[in-house]
C-alpha cells in the first residue's frame, strides 16, 4: 500500500512526519531498516525460543510461549473486527498481560496508548477521546484502586469505545480471554510500513493532561537495538522491571525491548518497594535495574538501614527519569560498589547515557551523553541564539529517533518545535567539553524571584548534600511584592539529637550560602516533611507541593 493510499485511511490523520531529507538519510545511514515492531519480536521469539522471556511472580513464559499467546490474542483481536489503524488503551501494571496486549495489537496495526497505572479518568478518557479508541484493557484492581469503576466512566463519555477488557474480575465487562481457542490461528500481517506510528507514548511532567507522542517502527526500534548495544545486554541478562512497563524508559531505554533484543530474561515486580525488590533481586539473581531517583534513595536508605546491599551484585543500576542528585550517586558508587549508569532521555526522543567506562566523575556528575551521531543537540538562549559549551541554557535537539510533532496538537507544536524541526525538550542544560550533558533543571521550574531566575535543581543538588537530608524539592510560592518566593520541601533523616526544625532550617539556608550559590537563590521558606508526594512514574510531584503552599496562604 503506497503512502497516499495509507493518508486516505486515516493513518496518517493528525501525525506531523519526517521530511523526506532526512528519510533518506536515516535508511542510508541504517538507523532505519524497515522494521516493525512486531517483525522485530518475531525475529527475536524465533532467535531465542527456548530462553526465558518473562517472569511473573510462579509463571514462567519462555519467548516461543510467549509469542504463542501473543499470536492466539492477535487471532482474538482480528476476530472481533479490530484493523490497522484502530487505537485502544492499555492501563494494565506490570503483569505479562500487558506484553502480550502490546505486541498483539501492534501485531494487527492497532496503535496502543501506553496509559500508566497511575492515570485516572481524566487522562484516560482524553486518550480514548483524542485517538478515538475502540477499546480499553484494563486490570480488575492495583494498588487499591477498581479500574472497573473508571472503565464505566468512559464508556459513558467516549462513545468510541466499544470493549473493555479487565484482567481479573471483570463484572459487567468482557474478561481477559481464554485465547488457546485459537491454537492454530494467526492474524493476517496489516498493511503498514515501518514508517508508521506504532503506537503512542506519553509526555512527562507533573501538570496538565499527557500529550501523544506517535512512535514510528523504525524510529522507536533504532533506539532499542542502539541502547541495547550501549547498556551491554545479553542472554545472561537478568532485568528487574521495577517502574511501570508502559513508560518509555522501561520499555525503550534499553528496557524490556532492548532485553528481548539481546534474548534475555524479564522479572517483573508488581511494585518498586525495597521489600519487595530485594526479594526479587536474590531469588532471581537480578544483574540490571532501573530505578528514578526518589526509589534509588529509598533503595540507598534501606541498605543504610541494615538491609543486605543489593547494588554491589548488579551488572548495572539505571537512574533516570530525573536529575540525580550528586551526593546520591556518588553514595551508591563509593559506599555501595554500585555500577551506575545514569540515564537522561524524554519520550519525544532523545536519550542520553553515561557510558561504563566514563571516569567516575563523569558518570556521578553527568547524564551522559546521546546515543547517535546524528541527534543533534542545540543549547540556546531565551532568544534561540547558541551558546557555547559549558554555559547554560535550553535545550533544543532533532535526531533519527525524535519526534516532529506531537498527535492532534497543531497549536503546541508551533510552540514546541522549531520551524526547521528541532524539539524544545524544556530542559535546562549545559555540555562539558567532551559532549556529556549536565541537567541544570526545567525552564517551567524556574522560578522568577522579581526578575531573578532559580534553576530548581541547582539549589535543590546543593540542599541534597547536607548529611540530614534525604530528598530536596524548590517550588515557587506566591509572593505579593517579588511574584514568587522559593520554597524548599524537605524529607530528612531524624537523628538522636536533632536540633529543632529553625535550627535546622538556619543550618540548611547556610549550607546554601557557602556552597557558593548566589543570595537570591538562598530559599525563602523551608518545609520539613515525613514523605514526598510522587508522580505515577515516581518523581517527586512538585504540582502537588505547589498546591500545598497556595491553599496554606488562602
Amino acid at each position: 500500500m503506497q503512502d497516499h493510499q495509507l493518508a486516505e485511511a486515516g493513518l496518517w490523520e493528525g501525525i506531523v512526519q519526517y521530511p523526506p531529507e532526512f528519510i533518506e538519510k536515516y535508511i542510508a545511514k541504517g538507523y532505519w531498516i524497515g522494521q516493525t515492531i512486531s517483525e522485530f519480536f518475531n525475529e527475536c521469539a524465533q532467535k531465542y525460543a527456548k530462553n526465558t522471556a518473562v517472569i511473573s511472580a510462579e509463571e514462567h513464559l519462555s519467548y516461543a510461549e510467549l509469542k504463542r499467546q501473543v499470536d492466539q490474542f492477535s487471532a482474538y483481536l482480528e476476530q472481533k473486527g479490530y484493523q490497522a489503524g484502530d487505537s485502544l488503551v492499555i492501563q494494565l501494571p506490570n503483569i505479562i498481560e500487558f506484553f502480550i496486549a502490546y505486541f498483539a495489537s501492534i501485531g494487527i496495526g492497532m496503535r496502543p496508548v501506553m496509559s500508566l497505572p497511575a492515570h485516572r479518568h481524566a487522562e484516560v478518557s482524553h486518550f480514548i477521546a483524542q485517538t478515538e479508541a475502540k477499546l480499553y484493557i484494563c486490570a480488575e484492581r492495583h494498588s487499591g484502586f477498581d479500574y472497573r469503576t473508571l472503565a464505566r466512566e468512559c464508556r459513558q463519555r467516549c462513545p468510541s469505545l466499544q470493549q473493555v477488557i479487565v484482567v481479573g474480575e471483570p463484572e459487567e465487562f468482557d474478561p481477559w480471554p481464554d485465547v488457546s481457542a485459537f491454537p492454530e490461528q494467526h492474524a493476517g500481517a496489516p498493511n503498514i510500513t515501518a514508517r508508521h506510528v506504532a503506537f503512542f507514548q506519553l509526555s512527562g511532567g507533573s501538570t496538565g493532561t499527557p500529550k501523544l507522542i506517535p512512535r514510528t517502527h523504525d524510529d522507536y526500534l533504532y533506539s532499542v537495538r542502539a541502547s541495547a548495544e550501549i547498556c551491554q545486554l545479553d542472554e545472561t541478562s537478568k532485568m528487574l522491571m521495577a517502574l511501570p512497563a508502559a513508560h518509555n524508559f522501561s520499555l525503550s531505554s534499553a528496557g524490556s525491548l532492548g532485553l528481548f533484543f539481546a534474548g534475555g530474561t524479564l522479572v517483573l515486580a508488581k511494585e518498586p518497594s525495597p521489600n519487595t525488590c530485594f526479594a526479587l533481586i536474590e531469588k532471581h539473581r537480578i544483574s540490571h535495574a532501573a530505578l528514578v531517583p526518589a526509589l534509588a534513595a529509598k533503595w540507598a536508605e534501606t541498605v543504610q538501614q541494615g538491609a543486605a546491599n543489593i547494588f554491589a551484585g548488579l551488572k548495572a543500576l539505571q537512574v533516570g527519569g530525573a536529575r540525580l542528585p550528586d551526593a546520591l550517586a556518588r553514595q551508591l558508587i563509593e559506599e555501595y560498589g554500585c555500577r551506575l549508569q545514569q540515564v537522561f532521555g524524554m519520550a519525544e526522543g532523545l536519550v542520553n547515557y553515561t557510558r561504563y567506562d566514563d571516569s567516575a566523575e563523569s558518570i556521578i556528575s553527568t547524564q551522559g551523553s546521546r546515543i547517535s551521531a546524528d541527534d543533534e543537540i542545540k543549547i540556546v538562549d531565551d532568544e534561540d541564539r547558541e551558546l557555547a559549551a559549558g554555559e547554560v541554557g535550553h535545550l533544543l535537539t532533532r535526531g533519527p529517533y525524535t519526534i516532529r510533532g506531537y498527535f492532534k496538537a497543531d497549536e503546541h507544536n508551533r510552540k514546541a518545535f522549531t520551524r526547521d524541526g528541532f524539539y524544545r525538550t524544556g530542559d535546562l542544560v549545559r555540555m562539558t567539553e567532551d559532549g556529556n550533558i549536565i541537567v541544570e533543571g526545567r525552564s517551567k521550574d524556574q522560578i522568577n524571584r522579581g526578575g531573578e531566575k532559580i534553576a530548581t535543581e541547582e539549589v535543590e543538588q546543593a540542599l541534597n548534600l547536607h548529611p540530614q537530608v534525604m530528598q530536596s524539592a524548590l517550588v515557587a510560592m506566591p509572593d505579593r511584592m517579588l511574584g514568587e518566593k522559593s520554597c524548599a520541601f524537605i524529607q530528612w533523616r531524624r537523628e538522636e539529637k536533632d536540633p529543632s526544625l529553625s535550627r535546622l532550617s538556619m543550618q540548611l539556608r547556610q549550607h546554601v550560602r557557602t556552597f557558593g550559590l548566589a543570595t537570591f537563590k538562598i530559599p525563602d521558606h523551608i518545609e520539613f516533611i515525613e514523605d514526598m508526594p510522587y508522580t505515577a512514574l515516581g518523581k517527586i510531584d512538585k504540582k502537588e507541593l505547589r498546591q500545598r503552599l497556595i491553599q496554606a496562604s488562602n
